[in-house]
């Protein structure tokens, strides 16, 4: 049987042929200071996110230095602060670290499933710098993506610096997710099976007592700096009253994978919109920032983390009109920030939408089944659960996450029931999380199964730089000769700036010739609208589309900038890259 990126039990004989006494000494010390580092990330986050929310953004004290700059401003500044936060966002992802774009978890998934666990060292800071600011300045995300991707970055990190194998490597990156997510909630329960269900995607007692160590070392850091209490500390206890109650739990699961499928469609879908603007990467994150900022001008609630409208919204504070506005405009809101290529996480965003949605569905209830739909807010707890585990395909980190966050084990029944339920139909909705859909999105398939390698190889890794190129204004007589020449099939056609114009090919050639036109030129038998590849996209998607297309090479793009050529995938590179990909797979064991 194999899993997602190596086979089941390949990591583990690794690990464990070399636990000798001394090996075991050294593994243990080595997940010991993951998750130290993780816990001290999570604090050092935390802080950050706190000092540019209210010092440097949303400053309410107007002696403070840093605030000086958005003071005349007056209420303007809302919609200011957000796009100004995106641009410094955009800015510091495009020059230093381009994985920090986005919500973090399919980043560290690709890395541990594709790059042997290894991580940038930088990827850690640049993702706290960015994601703080974008939080700090308004975005609609959450901090717990980001804590995974900067604790397993430190993990990465540790197994780079002493030259571990491939299997080690890979634990402490899910040793430093473990870490950064119960550091993060104060639940350690939940980070150990973070990481398990949704990191490494498999479940071993081996790696489950080293994520268990590293997990209690960063809750036990983060609980020195703020306390043992949980996340939410103002909400009562529930109760649910009868089994008569438990169907409304099942109707709530069930409106939750809708709701949750709502926002995995709304988030990519804004991707989708900002990648087609011909704009620089980096001045995106700034119109998603003013877009979020001109809804925040009348619904603050959907600015950054959003923990506190949660507790109101669960304690019954919002009618249930707001709650279902605050709920859409939530997802179009988080949509906007990582669409547009900010930096922060949808785990957040994912309770926040499920509490709104459960709180109004809660209130309906009440008012229909009053004596049975007691606890209104009961129900806003068990949404939160239901829709991230709809949108994470993750049920059991769902109704633990929610447990150490409330503490609450009163509606552990009705949790289960919803969240099963939910996760049920959304994966009979779509096979693909909020997480691997992103993957998918670039050729990137987890699934069990067999594995093709060419899924983990890009076109701009294989593609033919400097390929020969003619202008539009080329006589066929010349093409024919350059044709016989190279001994090429065709050529991709740019213009005096060097921007594509499109493709000739030798059956275009012996067209025009047909035509016994002996005027006719490159452009008058060219295709001006060919089909083109991006850099990122992976070999697999691409080798499909040759085959059903019988296209033998398809001009590679900027996607910034689709006139730009960058090169030209060939079948003879895909060849190659194959054969390099499938070696490299069975050297390690992969195929």
């Amino acid at each position: 049987m194999r899993i997602p990126g190596f086979q089941l039990g390949d990591i583990s004989h690794r690990i464990h042929t070399s636990f000798r006494t001394p090996e075991i000494a050294k593994g243990i010390a080595l997940i010991a200071s993951v998750g130290v580092l993780s816990g001290l990330g999570a604090v050092l986050f935390r802080w950050m996110i706190e000092f540019f929310t209210t010092h440097v953004f949303f400053s309410n004290n107007p002696q403070d230095p840093y605030n000086t700059a958005f003071n005349s401003l007056g209420h303007v500044y809302i919609l200011i602060v957000p796009a100004v936060g995106g641009l410094i966002v955009g800015l510091i992802i495009y020059f230093f670290a381009r994985e920090a774009k986005g919500h973090g978890v399919p980043e560290v998934m690709i890395a541990v499933n594709s790059h042997s666990g290894r991580i940038r060292t930088r990827v850690a800071a640049i993702k706290a710098l960015a994601s703080s600011i974008c939080i700090g300045s308004g975005g609609s995300v959450g901090r717990e993506g980001p804590i995974v991707q900067i604790g397993s970055a430190l993990g990465s990190s540790i197994g780079q610096w002493f030259n571990l194998n491939e299997g080690w490597v890979k634990l402490l990156v899910a040793c430093g997710a473990a870490g950064g997510i119960s550091a993060t909630f104060n639940a350690p329960i939940a980070g150990v099976f973070f990481a398990q269900e949704l990191i490494l995607r498999r479940f071993t007692s081996l790696y489950f007592l080293a994520i268990v160590f590293s997990a209690i070392i960063a809750s036990a850091i983060a609980s020195a700096f703020w306390g043992n209490s949980p996340t939410f500390t103002h909400i009562p206890e529930y109760v649910w009253s009868s089994g008569w109650e438990l169907p409304l739990y099942i109707l709530l699961g069930i409106a939750a994978a809708f709701v949750a499928r709502g926002f995995v469609t709304a988030l990519y879908r804004s991707e989708d919109i900002f990648n087609m603007l011909r704009l620089p990467e980096y001045v995106k994150p700034a119109l998603g920032g003013l877009a979020v900022g001109c809804i925040g001008l009348f619904y603050p609630q959907v600015f950054g983390v959003g923990y506190e409208a949660v507790e109101s919204a669960i304690l019954g504070n919002f009618a249930v009109g707001v709650l279902i506005a605050i709920c859409v405009l939530k997802i179009i809101a988080t949509s906007f920030t990582i669409g547009s290529g900010g930096s922060g996480g949808v785990f957040a965003p994912s309770l926040f939408i499920g509490a709104m949605f459960g709180s109004a569905f809660g209130r309906g209830a009440h008012v229909l089944f009053p004596s049975t739909a007691t606890e209104p807010g009961a129900y806003g707890l068990v949404g939160m659960a239901a829709v991230f585990a709809a949108a994470a395909h993750a049920p059991i980190t769902a109704i633990l996450i929610l447990f150490e966050m409330t503490r609450d084990y009163m509606i552990i029944l009705p949790l289960m029931l919803a969240v099963v339920t939910s996760t049920y139909l959304a994966r009979k909705m779509s096979r693909d999380s909020i997480y691997t859909l992103k993957l998918r999105r670039r050729g990137i398939r987890l699934f069990r199964g067999e594995m093709d390698p060419l899924q983990f190889v890009t076109v701009g890794e294989v593609m033919t730089r400097n390929f020969p190129a003619v202008s539009p204004e080329t006589p066929i007589a010349e093409l024919a000769k350059k044709l016989e020449r190279t001994g090429h099939h065709g050529f991709p056609v740019t213009d005096d700036e060097g921007h594509l114009y499109g493709v000739v090919t030798l059956s275009d050639l012996e067209e025009g010739l047909k035509n016994e036109n002996e005027d006719l030129r490159v452009k008058d038998i060219a295709t001006t609208n060919p089909t083109t590849v991006y850099p990122d996209q992976s070999i697999r998607d691409i080798l499909l589309r040759l085959g059903t297309m019988d296209v033998g090479r398809i001009p590679v793009v900027a996607r910034d900038d689709p006139t730009r050529l960058l090169g030209v995938l060939r079948r003879h590179d895909i060849i190659k890259a194959y054969n390099k990909s499938a070696d490299e797979a069975r050297r390690r064991g992969l195929i």
